[in-house]
């Protein structure tokens, strides 16, 4: 029924496979799909794959995730549903590491030249960003306006795009379904905190705490985005 995959975009060659099971209707609407664990074995891949794969079938329309509960073959979808193109969309899991590895170096780099007024408007950040915390949208940016704050520190207008345009590779509806499932007050709340690391290690102009202090934010980060949504506690 399900066939081991070569590693190239894994989640998109999973969401292939599976949407093909649908639409010859080997997976009839309303089926129970295996429980995460499971297909991650079957497809020979990592559970984060999987998970990947059916937040495209979902937002695609294919199936319908029900957390606590598992995840189900939905009705056809209609002609207007929503289709992903396949090459359009970065893995949440890409992105996640290309920040860990670029933000990293970048907060080192800030808190070796750090001034009171980069401190202060990281702190300005921090601020707006507390605030935010239950507005999904404005949460995200001020998420956003934190760590480009940081690579205004350096004074790098090249930095500043990239970083923004990295973290703006977030906002498609494949990515705001996947964090719809995962991001909360609660989540937020942890990320504030880890955020208010960063900061302190910058304002004490130490390279090496902000440097891993950023690297642990991201990696904390993608592990939120890691947790089952299936059945399974």
């Amino acid at each position: 029924m399900f066939v081991a995959l070569e590693p190239r975009r894994l989640h998109r060659q999973v969401a292939d496979q599976i949407r093909a099971l649908i639409e010859s209707g080997e997976l009839a609407p309303g089926a129970k799909l295996p429980a995460e664990r499971d297909l991650a074995e079957r497809f020979a891949v990592s559970r984060p794959t999987i998970r990947e794969a059916l937040i495209v079938l979902e937002v695609e329309g294919h199936i319908q995730i029900r957390v606590g509960s598992g995840v189900y073959v939905s009705q056809r979808p209609s002609q207007s549903s929503t289709v992903l193109p396949v090459d359009e969309n970065d893995s949440p899991f890409e992105i996640l590491q290309a920040r860990s590895i670029i933000e990293s170096a970048i907060a080192e780099e800030a808190a070796r030249v750090a001034t009171p007024a980069g401190v202060a408007r990281l702190d300005e950040c921090l601020g707006q960003m507390e605030k935010a915390i239950g507005d999904p949208v404005d949460m995200l940016v001020q998420d956003r306006a934190f760590h480009t704050a940081i690579t205004d520190i350096i004074g790098n207008v090249t930095l500043h795009r990239l970083t923004g345009q990295i973290f703006d590779r977030r906002i498609t509806p494949y990515f705001e379904r996947l964090a719809s499932h995962f991001e909360g007050p609660h989540t937020w709340r942890l990320a504030l905190e880890e955020h208010r690391i960063i900061r302190d290690a910058i304002a004490a102009h130490d390279g090496a705490g902000a440097r891993d202090a950023m690297r642990r934010h991201l990696t904390l980060s993608q592990k939120r985005f890691s947790e089952s949504f299936g059945e399974e506690p």
